[in-house]
Formats: C-alpha cells, sequence, structure tokens
C-alpha cells in the first residue's frame, strides 16, 4: 500500500468486507473467526502511516459503527488501539473532522444500550487522544477529561490502560484541577466498592502522575495516601487498592518510580502474608510490575533488604520476601542475569525451612524462575532440576546425568544458569569421585553453550574454588576432567575474568603441599595456557624453566611436573620447545630431591613416549649429553630414558626381566638390531652404544645397573657388538679420559680397566706404550686423561703383570708429576699411589729425590714442587720424612719457604710429629731482612699452625709458648702474631689452651721491643676475642694475676716513679683484656665481681692516661650500675676503690658521670660498713674537683651530718667534707664555708674521739679559705673553750687548733688572735689529760715547724716557743714525749741550723728519749736524733753528738736509711684498723717489705701491725 497508493481505497473496503464477513450473528455462539478480525485491526494500525484525509473518514467510521462493538474483547481492545495509533498520526491536521463525529456520536440517542456501552469507551479513547492536539486552554478538554473519567470505571483492563495513556498530554491544561482529581481518583481507589473502579483508578492515579510529573508524587500526597492504605488493616479493598495504585505507578512511570519501590518494599512484604487472597494476589502483581521495571541500580537496591528478610524469625516476612524475590524473575534479562546468582541459592537454602508454607513459597519462586525459561532443552528438565535443589543428595547424580546425556541445540540463558549452577556447584562437592567428575564436565560445558559469556561471571566465584578443590582431587582422572573444565572456561569466557587463576596455579605448583596439588595445579596450568595461545605460552614459559632450578624442591617438583601434560595438552606444537624444555628436564633428573627426579623422569618418558619418531633429532643429542653429565643422577635418567627411545625405535617394551651375571647374551634380537641400525644408522648407532659400555662402569651403582639393562635389552651378543663398535668405543674412551669432567674421567679409566681385566696382558704391551706416547700430546686435557688411564690400568693389572712394564710406567709418572698443567699434575699423583702399591718403596726412591732436584732449578722448581704437594697428598706418611729436612735447611729460602706452606697446606694433620721440625725455622724466617723471605715465611706458618688437628695441638702450643720465650725479639714477635693468627681462625675447641697463652701475651706486654709489644698486644685481642663470652669471668683471676706479674717485671726494670706497663700504654690499649672483667663484673658471682673490680683498678694503675681516656665512659657505667645493686660490701668497696684510682687517672673525661657518681658516693655514706664509708668519702672529695658548682654538694654533705645519728656515717661524712676541701676548697662560697665552720665548731666538742679528730682535720683544711677576720673570730672560738672542764670540749679545740696550724700557719701568725692562741696551747701543755697534752704538743710541733721554714720572727717566735717542746721530752706520758720527738724532727728537717743553736738543751733530753722504757718512744728519739744531730752529714757530727749521746747510738742511728713510707705522706688520713682493706688495696701492688718507721701515731702502729699480718697470709 505504501509503493501503490492508488490501492488503499480498494484495500480499505477490502479490510472491511472481510471484517463484516467473519463477524459471527450473536454473542452466544462459537466465534473461530476473532483471530482474522484481531489482524485486520492490527493492519489497519500498521497502515496509519499511509492514510488520506478521505480515508481517515472511512476507517474511523467503520470502526465508530461497527468494529468498537464486537463481542470479542481481544478484537475490540486491538482496533482501539488501531484507532489510537490513527488519531496520533493524523489527528493534529484533523480535528474538525474527527472530533466533530465523536460528539455527534456521544450525543445521540441511545437504541442498543450495551452495544452503545462498547462502543462509547472506544469514541470516548479516540476524543481523548484527539484532545491532546486540542490547545491547552480549549474548555473541550475539561469535557474529555470528564467523559474519560467516566470510561475508566469500565472492567476492561485495555480499556483502564488506554484511559490511562490519555491521561497524560491533558494534564498541562487541568493544573488547577489536579489536586482535586487526584483526590478523586485515591477516594475511588481506596473506597470504591466496585473492583473494576479500584482498578481503574489505579490506572488513572498513572496517567494523572505521569502527566503532572514525577513531583506530583510527593505534591499531591499520592504515595502517602497509597502507604496510607496499604497500612489501613481495617479495609481489604484499601489494602488492595493501594496495591493496584503502586503497581499502575510502576508501569506508567517506570524507572522514575525507582526510588520509592524501596519504601514500600516493606509494606509489600507485610501485604504477602495478608489474610485475604486479592490482597495478596494484587501484591504479587504489584511486585511483579516492580520487579519487570527496575535497572541493575535497583536491583541491587532491592536485593539486600529481600535477603536479610529470609533471615528474620517471623515467618511471614520469610514468605514475602521469598515471594518478592520470585517476582524478581520477571525483571529485564540484564537484571535478571544479574540478580539471579544471588537469588537462586538463598531460595535453595529456604527449601529447608521449618514452616511449609515458607518452604512452599521458596519452591513457588524457583517454579517462577523455571518458567521463565527460554531454552526449551533445560525448560523440559524443569522438574528435574527443581527435585535436585530441592532434594539434592537423592536427585544430584540422576540430574548430571540427564544434563549430560542431553544434546543442546540451543543456548543457555540466565534464568538456566540460575538452576543448572547449584546443581553443579552441589555435584563438585560430593565425595563421589564419579560425581566430581560429570559435574567438572558439565562446567567445562556451558561456557560454550552460554547466550551470552558475562551471564557466567556472577557464578564464577562459586563454581571457580569447587573446580580448584577438584583439581586436587587423588584420582588422576578427576583431576583431567577438571583441568579440562578450566582451559574451557577461560577458552570461553577469556583470561580478563579470571585474573587471579593463573597466578594462582602458578603459587600451587610453589607450595609445599602434597604432589597431588601440585600434579592437578600443573595439569590445570597446561590446559588454561593451551586455552590462552602460543603467545602467552612463550611468555610463561621463561618463568617455568626458571623455577625448575628454584632453590625449594616442592617448586621445582611442580614446575617440572608440567613438562608431562604439555605434550598431551599442546600437541604437535610443544616439540618446537623441546631444545628449551629438554636442559631443565636433564636437571630436574640430577636433583637431591627423590620427588623432583621422578616429575622430571615421567616428563622425559612422556616426551619421549610422543615425540621419539617425529623428534628423534632434538631428544636423542640431549639424551646423550646427559649421559656423559657430571651429575650421577642425570647419567642414570638419560640411561633409561636412551633406553626408552632405543625401546621404541628397535619396537621392543625393554620390560624383560635379566637374570645373571654375564652379559654376552642379552634379550635382544638381530632383528631389532637392524630396527635401530635403520633408524639411528651404524654410526650413531656405534656412538650411542658405546657410550652405554662406557657407563656400565660408572661410579653409581644405580647408572651401571641401569646401563646393564638397556645393554642387556638391545645387545643380543656382546663380544660380537664390542668387536664392532672397538673403534668408537676406544675413541671415546680417551675423549672422556680427556675430559674437564673429572667423573666422566673416571668413568673411562673404568672402562678402560674392565677391558683390561677381560683381555688382560693381551693389551698391555699395546696400551702403556700409546699411553706414555699420550703424554707428547700438547693438549693438557688428553695428558691428563692419560694419567688417568694409566692409574686405572695399573689398577687393574695384577702386580706380575707390571713387574715387566716399570721401567715405562716410572719415568712416565714421574714426567707427568712435573707436567706444567695442574690438573695432569694432580692425575699423576693419583696415579703415583696406585703404583706405590705395586712397587712400594721403589716408587718413591726412583721419584721423589728427582722431583727434589727439580727444586733448585728455577724452571722447574714450581711444577716439582706441586708435583711434591700430588704425592704428598696420596701418600703423606711415607713421604714427608724425604721432604721436610731439605726443605729446612737454614738458610730458609723465599721457595722453601713457599714450598713449606705448599706441602703444608697438603699433609694437613700430617705435620703434628714434625711440628718441632718445621715451626722453628719459619718463625725465626718470618723476621728475616729479606721483606719476600719474611712474607713467604708468615703465610707458611699460617698454614702450618691451621691443619693441626686436636692431636697436634699441645705440641703447636708449646711450640708457639717456647718461641715466645725466645731471646731474639723477632722470634718472640713472630710466635706472638702466630697465636693471635691462630686463635683468631682456628675452628679447634681452644679452651683449655688460652690461659697459658693469655699469661704469656700479657707478660710481653712489658716487653723491651716495642714492635714485639704492639705484636703481643695484637694477639692477646685475638685470644681473648676467640673466648665464648659466658667464660669470659673465669679468666677474672687469670688476667689478674698476669697484670701483677707484668706489674711486677716492669717495677724491678723502673726501680722507682710511676709504674706503667707499655702494652697498656698503646692507643686501645684496654681492648682485649677490658671485656674480662667488666663481663665478670657484671654477670660473675659476688666473689668474681670484687675480683673483677679490683682487678680492673690494677689494670686502670698502670694504664697512661691517654690510653685509658677511651674507655673510661665503658668502665664507668658498668661500675655505678653494679654499686647500686645488692651486692656484699665487698663488692662495692672493691669498686669505690676502682673509681678512686678512676677518678684520680680518668680526670676531666669522667664529667659526664659527675652527677651520677655524687649521687652514688652520697648513698654509700650511708653504708653500714666503714670500708665502704671511708672509701666513697676518699673517692667524694677526689671527685669534687672535676665540679664546677661544690657549694650545693656541700650543703648535701652539711645537712646529712646534720641529720645522721650513727657516729661512723657522721665520721664518713666528715671525711668526705675534708676530701671536697682539700680539692675543691677554693670553689667554695664564703657563706657555706661559714656554715661548715658553725658545724665543725659544734662537733670538735663531740664526746666521740673519732667524730672529735674528723671535724678537727676538716676544720684546719677548710680555714685555709677563711677572710683573716673570719680567721681571728674562729681562733678566739676556739681558744675559750680550751680551758673547760670538760675533756671532750678541750682535746676538740686543741685538735682543731693543731689542724689549723697544719694547714694554715702562716695565716695563724699574721692573725691578731695569734697570742691567745699561743697561750691556750701553753696552757694546755700542762693539762691534767694526756690526750690533751699530746695534741697540744703536735700543735706545737707543726707551729715551730712553719716558724722554723719562713723564720718567723714576730710575736712568739722560734726561740720562745722551742723551750716548750723541749719540756714535753721529759712529759710523764710517753705519748706526749714521742709526739714532741716527732714534732722536733720535723723542725730538723725543715731547717737544722735553726736547731743546732738550742743543742745544750735538746741534746741530753733526746739522749734521756734514747734510753726510754718505751720503743716507740725510743724509734722516735732515734728518728728525732738522726735529724736534729746531722749524723748523715759526716762523721764530725757523729763525734759531735758524742757530747749528749754514746758513740755506739750516734753510729748506729748513723747508719739508717731514710726510709720514708708513702703511708705518713697524707697525716689526714684516718688509718684506722678497719681501713687497712683500702691502704692495703691501695698500695699492696708496690710491694711490702718490712719497714721501720718511727711512730707518730698510735693508729699507725695499729696499721703496720695489721699490714704485717696481711703480709703473713
Amino acid at each position: 500500500m505504501d509503493e501503490n497508493p492508488e490501492t488503499v481505497p480498494e484495500t480499505l473496503s477490502s479490510l472491511i468486507f472481510l471484517y463484516n464477513r467473519d463477524t459471527p450473528a450473536g454473542r452466544d455462539g462459537v466465534d473461530p473467526s476473532w483471530p482474522g478480525r484481531q489482524g485486520i485491526a492490527v493492519a489497519l494500525n500498521a497502515a496509519a502511516d499511509i492514510l488520506t484525509a478521505n480515508d481517515l473518514s472511512v476507517v474511523i467510521t467503520f470502526l465508530i459503527s461497527r468494529a468498537l462493538a464486537d463481542y470479542n474483547m481481544d478484537v475490540r481492545s486491538r482496533m482501539i488501539d488501531a484507532g489510537i495509533g490513527i488519531i496520533d498520526k493524523h489527528g493534529k491536521n484533523n480535528i474538525t473532522r474527527l472530533l466533530p463525529i465523536f460528539e455527534n456520536y456521544l450525543n445521540k440517542k441511545v437504541t442498543d444500550e450495551e452495544t452503545y456501552d462498547l462502543v462509547r469507551e472506544g469514541v470516548v479513547i479516540y476524543t481523548g487522544s484527539l484532545a491532546k492536539h486540542l490547545s491547552m486552554d480549549d474548555p473541550k478538554i475539561t469535557v474529555i477529561l470528564e467523559k474519560l473519567l467516566e470510561v475508566l470505571n469500565t472492567p476492561s483492563e485495555s480499556v483502564q490502560r488506554a484511559v490511562s495513556n490519555c491521561f497524560p498530554p491533558l494534564m498541562k491544561s487541568q493544573e488547577v484541577n489536579a489536586e482535586a482529581l487526584t483526590s478523586r481518583l485515591l477516594n475511588q481507589l481506596t473506597q470504591s466498592e466496585n473492583y473494576g473502579e479500584r482498578r481503574g483508578a489505579a490506572f488513572g492515579i498513572a496517567g494523572v502522575a505521569k502527566g503532572l510529573g514525577i513531583t506530583s508524587l510527593k505534591k499531591y500526597n499520592i504515595v502517602d495516601a497509597l502507604k496510607a492504605g496499604l497500612e489501613d488493616r481495617n479495609s481489604a479493598k484499601a489494602r488492595e487498592g493501594a496495591l493496584f495504585g503502586f503497581e499502575c505507578l510502576c508501569e506508567k512511570l517506570g524507572r522514575l518510580f525507582e526510588p520509592y519501590v524501596i519504601q514500600i518494599l516493606p509494606l509489600l512484604l507485610a501485604c504477602f502474608s495478608d489474610p485475604v487472597i486479592a490482597v495478596r494476589e494484587a501484591a504479587e502483581c504489584s511486585a511483579r510490575a516492580m520487579m519487570s521495571h527496575l535497572s541493575g541500580q535497583g536491583v541491587k537496591l532491592v536485593l539486600p533488604s529481600l535477603l536479610q528478610g529470609l533471615e528474620d524469625k517471623a515467618w511471614r516476612t520469610k514468605q514475602g520476601s521469598v515471594q518478592l524475590l520470585g517476582a524478581m524473575a520477571y525483571c529485564a534479562p540484564q537484571q535478571l542475569s544479574q540478580c539471579l546468582p544471588k537469588i537462586v541459592p538463598k531460595l535453595t537454602e529456604v527449601l529447608t525451612d521449618t514452616h511449609p508454607k515458607v518452604q512452599s513459597a521458596a519452591q513457588m519462586a524457583l517454579q517462577q524462575v523455571g518458567s521463565v525459561i527460554k531454552n526449551p532443552e533445560i525448560s523440559a528438565l524443569v522438574s528435574t532440576l527443581l527435585l535436585s535443589i530441592s532434594d539434592p543428595n537423592e536427585y544430584t547424580k540422576l540430574s548430571l546425568d540427564i544434563l549430560l546425556q542431553t544434546t543442546f541445540v540451543n543456548t543457555i540463558d540466565a534464568p538456566s544458569l540460575a538452576l543448572l549452577v547449584p546443581i553443579v556447584h552441589r555435584g563438585l562437592r560430593e565425595r563421589s569421585a564419579d560425581t566430581k567428575k560429570k559435574a567438572a564436565q558439565i562446567v567445562g560445558n556451558m561456557c560454550s553453550l552460554v547466550t551470552e559469556p558475562k551471564d557466567m561471571l556472577p557464578y564464577i566465584s562459586l563454581m571457580l574454588p569447587e573446580v580448584k578443590k577438584v583439581l586436587a582431587d587423588p584420582i588422576p582422572e578427576v583431576r583431567a576432567v577438571a583441568a579440562r573444565a578450566l582451559g574451557s572456561l577461560i577458552r570461553g569466557m577469556g583470561e580478563e575474568n579470571f585474573p587471579d587463576l593463573v597466578p594462582w596455579l602458578l603459587e600451587t605448583l610453589k607450595s609445599d603441599n602434597s604432589n597431588v596439588e601440585r600434579s592437578g595445579a600443573a595439569q590445570g596450568l597446561s590446559e588454561v595456557l593451551a586455552a590462552l595461545g602460543r603467545e602467552h605460552f612463550e611468555l610463561v614459559l621463561p618463568d617455568i624453566l626458571r623455577n625448575c632450578s628454584h632453590q625449594k624442591a616442592s617448586v621445582r617438583d611442580g614446575h617440572l611436573t608440567l613438562f608431562k601434560y604439555f605434550p598431551r595438552s599442546l600437541g604437535p606444537t610443544f616439540q618446537n620447545y623441546l631444545p628449551r624444555v629438554l636442559p631443565a628436564i636433564l636437571d630436574g633428573l640430577a636433583d637431591e630431591n627423590e620427588s623432583v627426579r621422578d616429575a622430571a623422569l615421567s616428563a622425559g618418558h612422556v616426551l619421549v613416549e610422543h615425540y621419539a619418531t617425529t623428534s628423534l633429532p632434538l631428544l636423542l643429542p640431549a639424551v646423550e649429553d646427559g649421559i656423559f653429565n657430571d651429575n650421577w643422577r642425570i647419567r642414570q635418567s638419560s640411561v633409561e630414558l636412551l633406553g626408552d627411545l632405543l625401546f621404541k625405535v628397535a619396537g621392543t617394551s625393554g620390560k624383560a626381566i635379566l637374570e645373571g651375571g654375564s652379559d654376552d647374551e642379552g634379550a635382544s634380537t638381530e632383528a631389532q638390531g637392524r630396527a635401530i641400525i635403520d633408524v639411528l644408522g651404524r654410526e650413531k648407532r656405534n656412538e650411542v652404544l658405546a657410550a652405554v659400555y662406557m657407563v656400565r662402569s660408572d661410579v653409581s651403582l644405580t647408572v651401571r645397573q641401569a646401563a646393564l639393562h638397556v645393554w642387556k635389552t638391545i645387545v643380543a651378543n656382546t663380544p660380537k657388538t664390542l668387536k664392532e663398535i672397538m673403534p668408537v668405543l676406544m675413541n671415546t674412551l680417551i675423549s672422556s679420559l680427556a675430559s674437564a669432567s673429572s667423573e666422566r674421567r673416571q668413568v673411562a679409566g673404568r672402562a678402560l680397566g674392565e677391558l683390561v681385566r677381560k683381555l688382560g696382558e693381551r693389551v698391555l704391551p699395546s696400551i702403556i706404550p700409546i699411553l706414555a706416547q699420550g703424554l707428547q700430546d700438547s693438549n693438557g686435557s688428553r695428558r691428563q686423561g692419560v694419567c688417568i688411564g694409566l692409574s686405572e690400568v695399573m689398577a687393574s693389572a695384577g702386580k706380575h703383570q707390571l713387574v715387566t712394564f716399570m721401567g715405562d710406567l716410572i719415568p712416565t709418572i714421574r714426567t707427568a708429576l712435573c707436567d706444567s698443567v695442574s690438573e695432569v699434575r694432580e692425575a699423576a699423583g693419583l696415579a703415583f699411589s696406585t703404583l706405590y702399591k705395586s712397587a712400594g718403596m721403589q716408587a718413591i726412591d726412583e721419584i721423589v729425590p728427582t722431583l727434589l732436584h727439580a727444586l733448585e732449578d728455577e724452571e722447574t722448581s714450581a711444577t716439582a714442587l706441586d708435583g711434591l704437594k700430588q704425592i704428598l697428598s696420596v701418600r703423606t706418611a711415607a713421604v714427608l720424612p724425604h721432604i721436610l729436612p731439605k726443605l729446612v735447611h737454614p738458610p730458609l729460602s723465599a721457595f722453601n719457604a713457599h714450598a713449606l706452606g705448599a706441602l703444608a697446606d697438603v699433609a694437613g694433620p700430617g705435620l703434628d710429629s714434625h711440628l718441632g721440625t718445621v715451626l722453628p725455622p719459619l718463625i725465626e724466617a718470618m723476621g728475616n731482612d729479606d721483606q719476600e723471605v719474611a712474607t713467604l715465611a708468615k703465610k707458611a706458618a699460617e698454614t702450618v699452625v691451621m691443619v693441626i688437628d686436636e692431636e697436634g695441638l699441645y705440641s703447636l702450643i708449646a711450640e708457639l709458648l717456647k718461641s715466645l720465650g725466645d731471646t731474639q725479639a723477632s722470634v718472640r714477635r713472630g710466635s706472638a702474631y702466630l697465636s693471635g693468627f691462630f686463635f683468631k681462625n682456628s675452628k679447634l675447641d681452644l679452651l683449655d689452651e688460652s690461659p697459658n697463652l693469655v699469661t704469656t701475651l700479657i707478660v710481653m706486654l712489658t716487653d723491651p721491643d716495642s714492635a714485639t709489644v704492639q705484636s703481643s698486644w695484637e694477639a692477646l685481642g685475638c685470644v681473648i676475642g676467640s673466648l665464648p663470652k659466658d667464660i669470659l669471668p673465669t679468666y677474672v683471676k687469670v688476667v689478674r694475676d698476669a697484670v701483677s706479674t707484668a706489674r711486677d717485671k716492669e717495677r724491678r726494670k723502673r726501680k722507682g716513679g710511676p709504674i706503667l706497663i707499655p702494652g697498656f700504654c698503646l692507643p686501645k690499649a684496654l681492648q682485649p683484656v677490658l671485656p674480662v672483667f667488666l663481663q665478670g663484673l657484671m654477670s660473675g658471682s659476688a666473689e668474681l665481681r670484687e675480683q673483677a673490680a679490683e682487678g680492673l683498678g690494677e689494670l686502670i694503675d698502670v694504664t697512661s692516661e691517654n690510653a685509658l681516656r677511651p674507655f673510661v665512659v665503658p668502665i664507668t657505667g658498668p661500675l655505678i650500675r653494679i654499686i647500686g645493686d645488692r651486692f656484699p660490701w665487698q663488692v662495692k668497696s672493691a669498686i669505690l676503690s676502682t673509681l678512686g684510682i678512676l677518678i684520680s687517672k680518668g680526670g676531666i673525661a669522667l664529667k659526664p658521670f659527675l652527677p651520677q657518681l655524687q649521687t652514688t658516693f652520697i648513698k654509700c655514706l650511708q653504708d653500714n660498713t666503714r670500708v665502704v664509708r671511708s672509701s666513697s668519702a676518699l673517692a667524694l672529695g677526689k671527685l669534687s674537683a672535676l665540679s664546677t658548682r661544690v657549694d650545693p654538694l656541700v650543703n648535701d654533705l652539711l645537712s646529712n651530718l646534720q641529720v645522721a645519728s650513727e657516729i661512723g656515717v657522721k665520721e664518713a661524712i666528715l671525711v668526705a667534707l675534708q676530701g671536697v676541701s682539700k680539692y675543691a676548697g677554693k670553689s667554695i662560697t664564703a657563706s657555706v664555708i661559714n656554715r661548715v665552720l658553725v658545724v665543725l665548731q659544734d662537733l670538735v666538742q663531740s664526746e666521740d674521739d673519732q667524730i672529735r679528730s674528723s671535724a678537727a682535720r676538716a676544720m684546719g683544711i677548710v680555714s685555709q679559705y677563711v677572710e683573716d677576720t673570719e680567721l681571728a673570730s674562729l681562733l678566739h672560738a676556739l681558744s675559750v673553750p680550751a680551758s673547760s672542764e670538760s675533756l671532750a670540749v678541750r682535746h676538740g679545740t686543741i685538735l682543731a687548733l693543731s689542724s689549723v696550724f697544719r694547714h694554715g700557719a702562716s695565716h695563724v701568725c699574721g692573725s691578731s688572735a695569734f697570742p691567745t692562741v699561743v697561750d691556750c696551747l701553753k696552757s694546755r701543755l700542762n693539762d691534767d689529760k694526756v690526750p690533751v697534752r699530746e695534741t697540744a704538743t703536735k700543735a706545737l710541733g707543726c707551729l715551730l715547724v712553719y716558724q722554723a721554714q719562713s723564720h718567723y720572727s714576730g710575736t712568739y717566735n722560734f726561740s720562745e716557743l722551742l723551750p716548750f717542746l723541749s719540756s714535753s721530752l721529759r712529759d710523764d706520758a710517753s705519748d706526749v714525749r714521742r709526739r714532741a720527738l716527732g714534732g722536733l724532727k720535723s723542725v730538723a728537717k725543715v731547717n737544722a741550723i735553726t736547731v743546732i743553736s738550742y743543742l745544750p738543751t735538746l741534746g741530753p733530753a733526746i739522749a734521756e728519749c734514747l734510753r726510754d722504757a718505751s720503743t716507740p718512744v725510743r724509734l722516735a728519739a732515734e728518728r728525732c736524733a738522726l735529724h736534729v744531730f746531722q749524723l748523715t752529714k759526716g762523721m764530725e757530727n757523729v763525734q759531735a753528738a758524742q757530747k749528749y749521746i754514746t758513740g755506739l747510738d750516734a753510729r748506729r742511728i748513723a747508719k739508717q736509711p731514710e726510709l720514708r713510707t708513702k703511708f705518713m705522706e697524707d697525716e689526714a688520713l684516718p688509718y684506722q684498723v678497719d681501713q687497712i682493706e683500702i691502704i692495703w688495696s691501695r698500695w699492696s701492688r708496690f710491694g711490702l717489705a718490712i719497714v721501720l718507721v718511727y711512730l707518730t701515731d698510735v693508729s699507725l702502729l695499729n696499721l703496720i701491725i695489721s699490714l704485717k699480718k696481711k703480709v703473713a697470709r
């Protein structure tokens, strides 16, 4: 009609005619022709585009007059659609033509009411369709809208739908009435009693909402009203109507309504369990409409809440969720494929719910899924598949069988997959291997049947893990099917959908799991790579080959297994890669891991099986190379593979069991032999058989057995075959003897030996000359092969056979031992060993002298030396005694030194019994002036000491110790170096030998040769450095004793002055020995810690300040840490003593530790042990010299002094205060000094003797730093109590004055209080208490010493005061007399001339004292007379003294030496009995002889007594 417009009227007439003809007479009869009439309606609708204006009137008239009154609803609906289509096309231009027709009909009188109603519905719809072409302000639109609303009540869905479609264009003109219109429709929807009216109202609301826009839903509260209707529990019709509304809104608005779907979903779920059937049906229709219009995003939003509803405890909620999920089967195909993978598994789970209605809903939902399946084959199996899903135990295997038997012609859609996948997934998880295999097979077939490969994507995450598990099944056939399934998945869906599959397979190949898993992964990877194509395989192959040599055996095993499956998956393509693959397989054959070797061998067998005939030129060379490989496992596997090749070529299985030791007859036939020749050719066949025969003598038993099996299987007659291949065999043997591979040479030699044993004397006359001639060959490798051959020949032939050939053998071996190539000499050494077995001493006598003579020739010396090394390596005990005497003969040359080192390296422990011969010359040569000789001797000596084993250790240490005591410094130096080198590098257990070396080396640190000292120090570091850290504390005593010995030795050399050990004055001097003491200090027992601390102090004392400086911090830290812990007082005392020495020597380097040390010392002042308190007091005094702020320290001491309750603690604090004042008094401010003096003035009057003495000494020291006025005040303050009735007060003040005179006599003499003080002293000289008189005498002596020394001429000068001292010489108390003698002696020592003028007065008094009954007085008198009479100045003084004393006494006293002990230099030191340990630890290192001293203090007497007892102990 479109091409022939002139036929349109005629065609329309024909259509109208046909319609009239096929229209039945009545509506009660059968209507078989309704499809024809429906077809006419479709034709009219299709022809709408080509109708003219005249045609339009004809068609519209026909529709109104006849077609719209058709009794068949389908025909009538089609006619309405045709009219709407025509009006849509032509209505705009024909409004004036059509609208009157519609109005006339609607206004005419009714004759047949039933027919009129049918036609009226259609005309109203036409009018509504035409109205959209009217002007928006046309009043007719409102009239038309009212008519449409009336028709909307027609109980025909097609009519209602058509009316609904008319609403949207008209709503633009009805915005004013929109609210009333929507309210009217909503009321009708929820309140009408008529089903059709409610349904129509739903369509009307949908049309109105579409016309007004999506915003109208909120603006006019449409959704809220519908929600309210759903929640109306009293009216089922309201709920049903609301559901109709939501259904129609979904249909009409489509995805625009999607946001509201999420909101109404809970209400919809509740309606699925409504008690009224009509509501439930409406809910189902509404859900179906919603789901069919959901977008992909909508599915994502809806699905989680529905799936969550399945977890609800209420069964109705579950049921509703299930029904909604079932409704999702009506989603669009794209959304369906997206949601079904999540829906069906959940529905499957719900099938087992406890509530039967939930189960029934799940079953119905699955049937809904099945109902939308488009694949006819699957559609026919839906009932069976649903049974399998609902009862998997019973029907899974049946379903898998049916699926495998089904021939698929059509592709599988998404719903089909949704039902298939759970069944297949269950099958993959079955225990039955057959079921798993079938399921895996179906998985592989799925990709080729799906409509879209992407439909499979949602199921990959579900099925792939199970396929991976099946890939690890113990049954190979199941693994093979799973591997093919993976290949099919990759091939069908592409690699991009399996990004992790290949990495997972590769990772599994590397895992440490079972061989089965790696085998499955290998098979799967082979199929996957085959599916990915050649390019991908070539990318992966380098990694596979690289991992074949991975360090982990499991990785090698997995990747070599791949080559077992590649031939099957890749087919002929893989043979192109054989040259690259075969080396990896051969390497795998040599692996130390059995599973790796098995994998490589299996791969080799598969390669031979697949490519033996097609790729023989590739396989055979690789296998032949493997036969001569260095690794016996490769040789074994290569022989087996060569056997497989030959068996395949010969047409035999090679599985025959051959018994018996003889190999003359085999299991092969002549025909098989000819077959091998035909395929390989005679030359190649001879080469192969020669190689097999040679490896029959392999060094490995398994290789020999494999070669023998192959030989017997393919060789029928051994003698005959040997005769045929003999030329080639000999060439192979000679080439192998010259090979770079030692094992290959050995195998060839053994094969040669076997020939000799078999052929005997018949071949020797020809073989030996040939071999001897072979030494003339220019190729070193061939000469080496000759030597190996000689060795094998001699080993195979009997002694009686060789006797004849000695004349040829010995010169040949001798020549080879001097060959220019080291490998030849090495082989000659082995030949010499074999010769020695047959010739004995004859071999040594004829070969060794020649080699020794060759040593003297510069041209041949190097090769001759190596020859000696070779024979020495095989016959050490026999050859060594012949070599050493010549090499060690003095003078030792550079070459001989080199030779000794080289031979020692070879002789090894054989040198144990020759150390006395070898080592001394080498040590002596290490000091040679010739640098070359010294260097070579040093290297040789290092070699000698390192080759000694445990049996020679004692001899070695003895030799080293002997050399350390040698008279030559160079020998001592060399021995020290060797000792250090040996202990540093040796692997032997040297703990028992270390103490001797440590002691000797420490003593050698005092060696007069500085280079020896340096060498000994370095050796000491090596020796101690070789000791385990945990045993270092046991060496504390060893090191301490050694340091003491070295100190004594150094003291004897120096004879006075500070004693420093030279070795401990080097840079880093303490580095070797310090770890011993520190380790003992940190981890030893209490006794060991004490020894370590004392030893550390002794070590510091003999170390120079510069050498000590770098170690101050490492030493001080541990000492502070240990003294802060709870250890016995002996440990603390030792540490404090060491810290005192360290402070004296370390000086400013200790400044970082100043706060810690100060705190530690102050804390120790409170210790319960007197020794600890005294030591800390002394150390604190020395430490104060480093402090820049002394006032806080002094204040702390004063505060502690005031609160201290124990006498001992107070005494210690006072001693500390003395030290601080002595070393840092100038830094103390005046105010603090005044505070000190105030405190001390109280303490000097203490009832305790020690407190008084200590306070007095402290006051004397402090008085040096006070101003003159303050000093005068102090002296007045001290003079007043001197006349007190209390002994303690008098004694204390006089002690204080004595101390002040001792430390600051010049200040006192210049003070205004001086006369008062002197008067006080004079009065106390007559005190009734001896201690007061003794102290006053001491004070007077100090004053006189100052006046005599300074020639004081002021008030109370020397001449005035001396008589008072002289009177004390005749005091009743011996202590007073002794103190007066001491003072007089001190005066005479500083100014003897001043005293001489007073001899008439003093002489008789001294003479009386010399005869005193008290021994201390007599001793003091002798010391006094010595200085007063100047008896050491000449005989004239001795004679002059005889005026007062006897000549005998004068001469005896004159002969006494000037003994002065260091203990008397510091009178401030409180020499008490319980402080002897401190004094002894400080001074015992100077040694203690019997010392006679003039005792000036009772405490000193106690000191000497204690020291003597110490010496006695």
